[in-house]
């Protein structure tokens, strides 16, 4: 499963470990993806969506009609 959410878009990042002795190897800054599932009364069901935790916030701000509609204008499937 990608590290992606589905309303932000928060992607992982990327940069260097670095040691003690100040050698540099690589790692991933993973995004907080949460699955979590909402009812949408529009639709009479429910949709489980992958969000980080701003994302989830952000549902809770405008609402889970808005927020799939958000999703959707993004292009993504659900």
């Amino acid at each position: 499963m990608s590290a992606h959410c589905m309303l932000t878009g928060a992607r992982p990042g990327f940069g260097n470990r670095i040691s003690h002795s100040h050698r540099r190897t690589s790692r991933r800054f993973d995004p907080n993806i949460q699955s979590k599932r909402y009812w949408l009364p529009s639709e009479g069901r429910y949709v489980r969506l992958r969000l980080s935790t701003k994302g989830i916030k952000t549902v809770d701000t405008i609402g889970v009609e808005a927020a799939v509609a958000r999703i959707r204008a993004r292009g993504v499937r659900i």
